[in-house]
């Protein structure tokens, strides 16, 4: 029989989850808009060319800045929480100075190394216009992977002020201002290029900053390294997290090669719009990894299986509505780009697709990392970028960014799938009171109101607005009908609670 104490864990573990979860969503919904007004503007003012130059260059970041942590994105994070749980002081310290160093030893040696590769980098892609893009991309990538080291460290702690204030809010809306500034001067995507060096460098200052608070705190012992286990978790979470990267961008790359900038603008575009949809899942992914690491290094299978389910509810609950107005209006959304951008409708739909199916299996790459079974998510994710190589290089020269697409989204459902059954089979640990059905349910009638007001409606911003509206209501309505969990009733009251 469960004892009156074991409830008060099991919710005050819950209720902590919930809290950073929040938070990390309102950070998170501050950084997918301002990310998307800064496509916007790059789109309205330069056109489809610069926009597709600017991905370019962004794809090239993430996946160096992924190669310069060497995995300590998620060893940090997990070895911080696993050292904290047992008040192990000095494998703490020793842990945080291995992966911070190594980390900026990375990063700038890759910064030189692109620096001096750029005018190489630039004729492969095709385009002698990304040779200065690709430098700025090296000056900017030592502060990038830091501040991802340092903030990814300060989540052991099972806190998520750091790593939301600064890295989802600050950051991001630092860079647009940058970038307002710069398009206003008339400075290009170059300038587009130097408000992200700019905000990379401020950045780092902060989350530095921010860790040394936490360390500050620490009781003065002598750092001890384990340097083969966390190595060994590390590096193989490093290659697992390059081809789960690899698999977001490896799109944009060859398409970069194999078609024009336009191409890649308007597909850009398309992502960016589908990644609004599923804004919500990396804030609760980051806010559930730390309890993952924490509830399975404690035994606590239960509890693990209860995060899961809490999380994968959670992201489908808050994405569906989005998901609706994607799949009913994708002509609409991409005509606020302007007019040059509705060829990707059918690619908005076929991403949406894609990203949907990932977002009801939930964080289940975390429950395989968190659980230390790093090696089966790096033969997933090494298998499933080879196939999605593979199959962009086959339908790419067909189908163009179609091709691409569907690419993109048969890799993201197969390679969920699974990572869902591996989750379940191997670690013992499946999502617990997920409620996908319900949320599906209440998806159903939202859509069909959707379609409804899309057919009565030619003014496509009255039909944008109107059917958004129309949807997330009906959405709403049919989620109260069928009763939400109670867990998330909990959450809601305490949350009126805390605003009023």
């Amino acid at each position: 029989m469960e004892t009156s104490t074991s409830k008060s864990d099991r919710r005050a573990d819950s209720d902590r989850m919930a809290r950073g979860g929040g938070l990390n969503l309102a950070g998170a919904i501050l950084q997918q808009s301002a990310l998307f007004a800064i496509v916007t503007l790059l789109a309205h003012v330069l056109g489809k060319d610069d926009v597709g130059r600017y991905a370019e260059c962004f794809a090239l970041l993430s996946l160096l800045g992924l190669l310069a942590m060497a995995g300590f994105r998620s060893g940090l994070t997990r070895f911080v929480a696993i050292h904290l749980a047992d008040a192990d002081v000095s494998r703490l310290r020793g842990t945080v100075r291995l992966g911070m160093g190594i980390t900026a030893a990375g990063s700038l040696a890759l910064a030189v190394a692109l620096g001096l590769l750029a005018p190489t980098i630039a004729r492969v892609m095709g385009d002698a216009q990304l040779e200065t893009g690709v430098r700025l991309v090296a000056l900017t990538l030592p502060a990038h992977a830091l501040s991802e080291a340092a903030l990814a460290a300060t989540q052991g702690w099972r806190s998520q002020k750091a790593y939301t204030l600064i890295g989802r809010i600050f950051d991001p809306v630092l860079r647009l201002a940058l970038t307002v500034a710069a398009l206003w001067l008339g400075y290009g995507y170059l300038g587009a290029m130097w408000s992200l060096v700019i905000a990379s460098w401020v950045t780092v200052l902060l989350a530095l900053g921010a860790l040394w608070f936490r360390m500050k705190h620490v009781p003065q012992e002598r750092a001890v390294y384990t340097i083969r286990d966390i190595m060994s978790f590390s590096m193989i979470s490093w290659a697992s997290a390059l081809a789960a990267t690899g698999l977001i961008w490896a799109d944009t790359l060859i398409l970069g090669a194999m078609t024009d900038a336009g191409q890649v603008g308007v597909y850009n575009v398309a992502t960016r719009l589908v990644t609004l949809a599923v804004f919500v899942l990396p804030p609760i992914t980051a806010t559930f990894a730390p309890h993952m690491a924490h509830l399975h290094h404690s035994q606590d299978y239960a509890g693990a299986a209860r995060a899961y389910g809490s999380a994968t509810r959670w992201t489908l609950l808050l994405s569906m509505p989005a998901f609706v107005v994607l799949l009913v209006f994708p002509q609409q959304l991409l005509r606020v780009f302007g007019g040059g951008f509705t060829e990707g409708a059918i690619v908005t739909v076929i991403l949406a697709c894609g990203q949907l199916v990932g977002a009801a299996a939930g964080p289940c790459g975390v429950v395989l990392n968190m659980s230390g079974r790093v090696g089966l998510s790096l033969f997933d994710n090494a298998l499933i970028l080879v196939v999605n190589i593979g199959l962009n290089l086959l339908l790419i020269p067909r189908w163009g960014i179609v091709g691409a697409a569907a690419a993109w989204s048969a890799s993201i459902i197969i390679v969920n799938a699974v990572k869902v059954m591996q989750a379940w089979r191997i670690v013992g640990i499946r999502a617990d009171g997920a409620s996908t059905g319900k949320i599906v349910l209440a998806a159903l009638p939202a859509a069909g109101v959707g379609v409804l007001v899309n057919h009565v409606i030619d003014s496509w911003v009255t039909s944008l607005v109107v059917g958004a509206t129309a949807c997330a209501v009906v959405y709403l309505a049919f989620i109260v009908v069928l009763r939400p969990h109670p867990e998330d009733v909990r959450a809601l009251r305490r949350l009126r609670h805390r605003l009023s």
